[in-house]
């Protein structure tokens, strides 16, 4: 999943071997275009692990007909075993297109109805603000227009009565913005979303989950735990330490409560066969109906590092210059971090998954801007060309900016941004140090740029409220309110100071 915009996280968006191959050799595949294509990526990707200490990567590509699938590198710096196809990972918050496919199901069943409210199922369910989440609807959990705080990580155990004790303890998140309204990334909608699949079914999400959606389509190296997967090899997270890759084997560890946001463990041939899947027509499994509505009709709009026109049943959808959409996801969480987009009018696929903090260097060169997308599928991102804006109009998104998420021992954690006009744009400042520049290439939406100018690649826009004035600033999907913030109802939590987040970050 989308990790929380932690200090650790902003300053973070501020070689390997070849182990297989699957070579498309069929139909127009085999052509001169496609060899020289192929074998860049596979440069790419060498030079993004050498570059940002990646140990292990695996990919996975879905392009004119055929599979392209390869390994690189190790899966253990300490250890080393080669990285292949069936190598698993953590994919984190793509688990949330598990959960949704596995809604669908439900909802063609007639046991779930996108239209109804949360408490049509839950009845007891209430955030802080009781009148608001009552009027939540499951398409806005889906869709990330639920309003309320979503980064709630707070670990209630590992029993099956996880997901109902994280549920009730959602009493006390607040309600950021109005159901329906806004776009603010939400992993504790995807854990509400988990708990609702259990109360459909009367079983565990994970057992669910697997009857709903994994098994039907045979992903055999993919599950929610390893026991669940005998014999696999698995790829162990690693953290950065003066510019290398280290073993950080505890990464790994997952509160059961967020399993539905992001506790997916799986591979690159899954991830493909995965992406097959949702390039289809169901299969069988969903009607082309439920197919269809997944990937449209999407919520409010915004920024996730790339713009969005929105999300539809917990697929992003992003926008191109050439009209065709881009539906993607990806996750990340602590050593491990991936990425997974589509572009259906263009039958393409890409996953790659990482195994280190470095990772989210490469995927955001492959996934956020569009080098990928360009030479595989045709497309582009919108454009955004920077413009400097008067003093005047910057003073109106200059100040203060804050944030809330909840650790896993339900301490409340409280980051703070400083906005600062400066040379035509922005310049983000934390604990009086820079860490970024954001520069404006249309009214509210900016690029986010390194202390020296260099595109991280990624965007991010400020929120309006009902007055016309900046209320918001949306970066990596979260909202920061600008000047004050409002914290957990009382017995919510204690107060951490900004930059204190317990090593490691999660998702």
């Amino acid at each position: 999943m989308a990790e929380p915009m932690s200090r650790r996280t902003l300053l973070r968006t501020a070689a390997g071997s070849v182990i297989a191959a699957g070579l498309p050799v069929a139909g127009k595949t085999a052509g001169k275009t496609a060899v020289p294509l192929l074998r860049q990526l596979d440069e790419k990707i060498r030079d993004g692990m050498a570059r940002y200490g990646i140990p292990g990567v695996a990919l996975g590509l879905w392009w004119r007909g055929a599979e392209y699938v390869r390994g690189f590198g190790v899966t253990d710096v300490d250890h080393p075993a080669p990285v292949d196809g069936d190598t698993v990972f953590r994919v984190a918050s793509t688990t949330k297109t598990f959960t949704g496919t596995a809604i669908m199901r439900l909802v063609e069943r007639g046991r779930l109805d996108l239209g109804r409210t949360v408490r049509s199922y839950l009845p007891d369910f209430r955030t802080a603000d009781a009148a608001a989440s009552g009027r939540v609807t499951l398409r806005q959990v889906l869709n990330h227009s639920a309003g309320w705080l979503g980064d709630d990580f707070v670990d209630t155990g590992s029993d099956d009565g996880a997901l109902a004790r994280y549920v009730a303890a959602m009493s006390g998140l607040p309600q950021l913005t109005p159901p329906g309204r806004v776009f603010a990334y939400n992993n504790a909608a995807l854990a509400l979303a988990g708990r609702l699949i259990e109360v459909a079914t009367g079983r565990t999400y994970e057992h669910a989950a697997r009857a709903l959606v994994l098994d039907p389509l045979r992903l055999a190296h993919s599950g929610f735990s390893l026991a669940e997967i005998p014999g696999a090899t698995y790829a162990v997270p690693h953290d950065i330490s003066t510019g290398k890759p280290v073993p950080a084997p505890q990464f790994w560890a997952l509160p059961r409560s967020i399993t539905p946001a992001g506790g997916l463990i799986s591979s690159a041939h899954d991830q493909l066969r995965w992406a097959r899947f949702h390039l289809g027509d169901g299969r069988g499994l969903l009607t082309p109906r439920s197919m269809r509505l997944m990937q449209s009709h999407p919520g409010p709009g915004g920024t996730l590092f790339v713009e969005l026109d929105g999300v539809g049943v917990t697929w992003l959808l992003r926008p191109t210059a050439e009209g065709p959409t881009v539906v993607q996801h990806g996750g990340d969480w602590a050593g491990q971090h991936s990425g997974f987009l589509m572009v259906p009018e263009r039958d393409f696929a890409l996953t790659v998954l990482t195994n280190s903090e470095g990772g989210p260097g490469l995927l955001a060169e492959l996934f956020s801007d569009d080098w990928a997308l360009s030479r595989f599928a045709g497309v582009h991102n919108l454009p955004a060309t920077p413009r400097a804006l008067p003093p005047a109009a910057l003073a109106g998104y200059a100040g203060t900016y804050r944030s809330q998420e909840v650790y896993f021992d339900g301490s409340l954690l409280t980051s703070s941004l400083d906005l600062v006009a400066d040379q035509g744009g922005l310049s983000v400042r934390l604990s009086g140090t820079e860490a970024l520049r954001l520069a404006f290439y249309r009214r509210d939406y900016v690029l986010a740029l390194a202390p020296d100018g260099t595109d991280t690649h990624s965007r991010a826009n400020f929120v309006r409220d009902p007055d016309g004035t900046v209320g918001w600033l949306r970066f990596g999907g979260r909202l920061w309110r600008r000047g004050t913030v409002a914290g957990l109802r009382a017995g919510g939590g204690r107060a951490l100071l900004p930059g204190t987040l317990p090593h490691p970050a999660p998702l």
